[in-house]
């Protein structure tokens, strides 16, 4: 069952892809850590990341029990974070995550699609003003992701809307069809995770990327395509360190003006 990327006559159509594990060898943790050591003084990261290390192992033991919760206890962690700062500061955020994490055959089947005449959709529980900057770096695409609240100009740390998982994920994607008048049975849908059953059930051609072991049983009774994607610049993953370093040498971006007399 491999559908064709030609979509029919008449018919509009869109190619959906969850992000993390699926375009990019990452999970919400990265962006965050990120943030983390480019906002906060070294002396005080020093004293924060052996625990936040060891709350990881327990943030991963949640994500095998209840994404959904992991996510929501996961976002509590941006909670007075500036809306400004670290908007403008999500491109660059992207741009050093992904670098070395990119999914080989992922960029190149956007581009199948694209020349298809269907649009590109991102569809995941990490954060909208991320995705919206992945999207930009991966040529353009609309985006259906996890948003925060803001207040007074700050974060507060709940999502508004709540996660964006499973079912969740195939509520957005019927919802985007009927807005755009898009045939769901003429769609591709792309995802690694058991976790992304529903999303791609939603559409007529589902295809497993580097699966879990639950998934990949599932598309081999279902006749799926199964993609086993590498990492690209596999040689350059030294992911904590990597990260490290370069949200301690951040491109140059302008804040606002209030955001920037805080640095001074």
């Amino acid at each position: 069952m491999t559908g064709d990327l030609n979509k029919s006559a008449g018919v509009k159509s869109a190619a959906f892809f969850d992000v993390d594990g699926t375009i990019i060898d990452t999970t919400i943790v990265h962006y965050f850590l990120y943030y983390k050591l480019r906002f906060t003084p070294r002396w005080k990261v020093r004293i924060w990341y052996p625990w936040f290390l060891a709350k990881c192992g327990v943030y991963l033991a949640m994500d095998k029990f209840n994404r959904g919760l992991l996510n929501s206890i996961f976002y509590r962690n941006y909670a007075g974070l500036s809306v400004a700062e670290t908007k403008t500061a999500a491109a660059d955020c992207v741009r050093h995550i992904s670098d070395s994490k990119w999914l080989v055959g992922a960029r190149e089947k956007m581009q199948e699609h694209r020349g298809a005449g269907q649009e590109i959709v991102l569809v995941t529980g990490s954060l909208d003003f991320l995705m919206e900057s992945l999207a930009g770096v991966l040529g353009g695409g609309s985006v259906l992701a996890a948003r925060l609240e803001e207040r007074d100009g700050r974060f507060t740390g709940k999502l508004a809307g709540g996660p964006v998982i499973a079912e969740e994920k195939r509520r957005r994607m019927l919802e985007f069809a009927v807005r755009n008048r898009i045939e769901m049975k003429q769609c591709h849908a792309y995802g690694d995770s058991s976790a992304d059953l529903s999303m791609l059930e939603a559409v007529g051609f589902p295809h497993a990327v580097n699966p879990d072991r639950k998934l990949r049983a599932i598309a081999c009774k279902r006749d799926w395509p199964i993609h086993d994607w590498p990492v690209e610049n596999a040689e350059k993953r030294n992911s904590w360190k990597r990260i490290e370093h370069c949200a301690s040498h951040p491109h140059p971006v302008p804040l606002p003006e209030r955001e920037r007399e805080k640095h001074q």
